[in-house]
């Protein structure tokens, strides 16, 4: 039987009621684990509330899981002439190396992923066994149609173009949008959480997504278990949101990689694309606190890493050291060097991103400016087979061989080509011996995730004892050169690399002689330096630094309480703490009726009136029902705004017993008819005259912003400028206005699309406090309060009334309830104005009913 959060989720994105063909086979269960729900298809935690539970676990375990297994598998025949399974590590997979770089052994990792080789179903269920017993490797067996769609379709047709800022402007270009392969692709992950379902812990266990061929699993996880502790690395670029967003499933991915509880890109450049994606569509911001950056999204702090991967150490000194790997690089030295020929070398894969022509391109353009290098120089380009498959792939080919064929005919000579083409597929000892030989590597991708070739290629020119005395060259000479790429995700960490526009062939070229010609002393400077980074980060380093993040982040998850909320792709979880809960309606009014004397403190702006609206003007309906609280003899009603007083007075006329208190408490009145008061000092207000202009200014500047300038305060808003620049802007005129108003008696801050000035020591909790005092005066200790907020300034409302004891009737009912389930100093919330308006007209039609009786 299929999960029911499966067929919602497929539904979603369908359209339709979905087919599932063979995806309805049920994977059979290979491991029990303490604390696993036995029955996945039950799930009490798919909606409602996640208590904190007990469980105990001997070892900490890390659930890795990404497209493809760290697995080798071959069929052929043993003894018995029988074709059978055999299976070995992978020894090239990052997920092997990762492993090998925690160097922990009180640390279980257990793999979750794909085969590269087709298993039949009848042999599934053994080889499941085997690689999980011997391996603790959870097979993932995908039809074979489904993952053609999947993995050729959606990831590579799709998302990778798109991530690798290539439109769809032509069916030629990357793929059109296809529902049907986006469904392929939601399926898919839906079963890689059905096989983490059979292995998990989720109390206990880490899980570690890797890349985009996965990006919906944390949406399937976190439903599942809402207190997952969950991880997500994109080894992909993350295009600009001007790229991002011609995506139609564009908010269905981020809000499924923000139910991850720590998301790590290799660049600040692909973190801040996805911030910027986030705050665009999603309107949510993000800040960084002591060195983290983190969004806030429903209570959670979802943390942003940026290191980029490192390499195994380990691996490629243990191949440095093979005498095969000294035998090949004997030979390339008798076939370059003692020929009197210097090596640029180039190693990529098969694909249209890695710009392999554009540097066959700049390698003609050194030959025709720089005639002294003929028949010195040689490229030799190693073109790894391709990954994915299309008609992209055999124009790269087709167009790498025709221009390498171009160069030989018109540069070269008898024993002499400038290009070396090498298609076949080369072993890795191979790879490194050409490494060992290169003069300088290039590496010209016109848009790559992080691209670890410049890192092999530094520690195999720093080689061993031996290669020295094949090389001839001394300990303390090593030496190598890079020309990279801008566009790669290891540039930034390559800062004595000559970087280069892979697109401007001129510059590459003008690289490559730069390379060639700078002085011995230089080129050991750079590659000491390179070399100290490349060995201090690696994989081991990173996986360690993700792990500690990823458990520091989900440290307090036990002792939260977590709700879920949304369908399908919109489901999220909102983690609150303990007491936070619902303001029950049957709660409060019995609490109204069962009290003489009562205080309500009501918020007008994401309270009582929704936020978006344009007319912030009350509607006949609020007037009447503030109108009904405010006839009942034992109330006191106050309205708490940053509005000006002449807008509130306007707006409230109708209600003569309402309370106002204007421009965040400055002035307060308690009725209608009487006069104005203030809560602070009478204010000098001389430093408008210094903080308007600076406002102007940055309104100048800013497309969309407005000045509000009220009796007390200056607010400049941005609601209506781009979320991008407004926020920056923002950032930038608060600390303008706090340099120029040091000494001015006011304060700076920043609120909801808007930096406000205003008088030092004026809030709204000042209102809270004149309305209490306001009552004790009248002999009336509040029995019963009720305040209600939707932001940070309403805070100071809700500390005062929850630490006003004396100021009360004991056992007074106290209500502070902030609209929206997000972290708060009140102890209750309603979901939106709609919910606040419902319950503030019961409490209405119960004063209604007092007075008439």
């Amino acid at each position: 039987m299929v999960s029911r959060s499966y067929s919602n989720l497929l539904e979603l994105v369908s359209g339709d009621s979905p087919t599932f063909e063979n995806i309805n086979r049920r994977i059979p269960r290979i491991m029990t684990v303490a604390g696993l729900i036995s029955d996945v298809d039950d799930d009490p935690l798919e909606t409602g509330c996640s208590e904190p539970s007990s469980s105990s676990v001997q070892r900490e375990r890390i659930i890795i899981v990404a497209n493809q297994l760290p697995i080798k598998a071959q069929r052929k025949q043993d003894g018995n002439n029988m074709n059978k399974w055999f299976f070995s590590w992978d020894e090239n997979s990052l997920l092997l190396q990762l492993k090998d770089g925690l160097g922990d052994d009180d640390t279980d990792v257990i793999y979750v992923g794909c085969l590269k080789e087709d298993v039949h179903p009848n042999e599934q269920d053994e080889v499941s066994q085997i690689l999980l017993e011997t391996f603790k490797c959870v097979p993932t067996f995908l039809p074979g149609d489904l993952f053609t769609r999947y993995y050729h379709g959606f990831c590579k047709q799709q998302l990778w173009p798109l991530f690798h800022y290539m439109l769809p402007l032509s069916p030629g270009l990357g793929g059109r949008f296809n529902r049907s392969l986006w469904q392929a692709y939601v399926s898919v992950n839906k079963i890689f959480a059905d096989r983490i379902m059979e292995v998990i812990n989720p109390e206990d266990d880490y899980v570690w997504i890797h890349d985009y061929h996965l990006m919906v699993l944390p949406t399937f996880l976190r439903k599942r278990f809402n207190r997952v502790k969950l991880g997500f690395f994109l080894h992909s670029p993350f295009p600009s949101s001007e790229i991002y967003k011609t995506l139609p499933i564009r908010e269905e991915l981020l809000r499924a990689l923000l139910n991850a509880d720590l998301i790590g890109f290799h660049t600040f450049d692909y973190a801040r694309h996805f911030l910027s994606c986030c705050s665009r569509m999603l309107g949510l911001s993000y800040e960084s606190k002591r060195g983290y950056i983190g969004i806030e999204y429903y209570g959670r702090t979802v943390s942003i890493k940026i290191l980029p991967v490192g390499i195994h150490m380990g691996q490629l000194q243990s191949v440095l050291s093979l005498p095969k790997t000294e035998e090949k690089v004997s030979e390339l030295i008798q076939q370059f060097s003692n020929n009197g020929k210097i090596m640029l070398l180039g190693v990529d894969d098969t694909d249209i991103f890695k710009g392999i022509s554009l540097k066959l391109l700049a390698m003609e353009q050194l030959l025709i400016q720089h005639p002294e290098w003929h028949g010195k120089v040689v490229l030799v380009q190693i073109a790894n087979p391709a990954r994915g498959k299309g008609k992209d792939v055999k124009e790269v080919q087709a167009e790498t061989k025709a221009t390498a064929k171009r160069i030989n005919e018109r540069f070269g000579k008898p024993g002499y080509d400038p290009v070396i083409l090498i298609e076949e597929p080369l072993r890795f000892y191979e790879k490194v011996a050409y490494y060992v030989v290169a003069e300088c590597c290039l590496v010209t991708a016109v848009r790559d995730g992080m691209n670890l070739i410049p890192y092999e290629y530094i520690i195999s020119r720093q080689g061993t004892e031996k290669l020295d005395k094949v090389l001839g060259v001394d300990a303390s000479s090593k030496k190598s050169m890079l020309v990279v790429s801008e566009f790669i995700g290891c540039s930034p960490s390559l800062s004595g690399a000559i970087r280069v526009n892979p697109w401007n062939i001129d510059a590459v070229a003008d690289a490559m002689d730069s390379a060639l010609e700078m002085a011995d002393s230089e080129k050991q400077l750079r590659h000491e330096k390179h070399y100290r980074y490349v060995s201090t980060h690696d994989v081991g380093y990173w996986a360690r630094s993700f792990l500690q993040d990823l458990e520091r982040i989900c440290s307090d998850h036990v002792r939260r309480r977590w709700w879920g909320i949304g369908f399908g792709l919109s489901f999220r979880v909102v983690a609150l703490d303990p007491n936070f809960k619902k303001l029950s309606m049957e709660h409060i009014v019995s609490a109204y009726k069962q009290t003489k004397t009562r205080a309500i403190l009501l918020d007008y702006d994401g309270t009582l009136m929704p936020q978006a609206s344009i007319d912030k003007s009350p509607i006949s309906n609020s007037i009447k029902m503030l109108n009904s609280l405010c006839r009942d003899e034992n109330n006191m009603v106050f309205i708490v705004s940053a509005k000006s007083r002449k807008a509130l007075t306007e707006w409230f006329s109708p209600c003569e017993n309402l309370g106002i208190a204007a421009e965040h408490g400055y002035f307060l009145r308690l009725k209608r008819d009487e006069e104005w008061e203030t809560c602070a000092p009478v204010a000098d207000f001389s430093w408008k005259q210094i903080a308007e202009p600076v406002m102007k200014l940055y309104t100048e500047t800013t497309d969309g912003s407005t000045i509000e300038d009220k009796e007390t305060a200056l607010v400049w808003c941005y609601e209506d400028a781009d979320p991008d620049f407004g926020s920056c802007q923002a950032k930038e005129l608060l600390n303008h206005l706090e340099s120029v108003l040091t000494n001015e008696p006011v304060t700076v801050k920043s609120g909801l699309n808007n930096v406000e000035v205003k008088p030092q020591g004026v809030n709204k909790g000042l209102v809270a406090k004149r309305l209490l005092s306001a009552m004790q005066e009248k002999g009336m200790s509040p029995e019963f309060v009720l305040c209600i907020g939707d932001d940070r300034s309403d805070e100071d409302m809700f500390e005062v009334i929850t630490s006003s004891g004396p100021s009360m009737a004991p056992r007074a009912e106290v209500f502070a309830c902030t609209v929206g389930r997000k972290p708060s100093k009140a102890k209750y919330y309603l979901d939106d104005t709609t919910g606040i308006v419902r319950m503030v007209q019961g409490l209405a039609c119960v004063s209604d009913q007092i007075v008439l009786s």
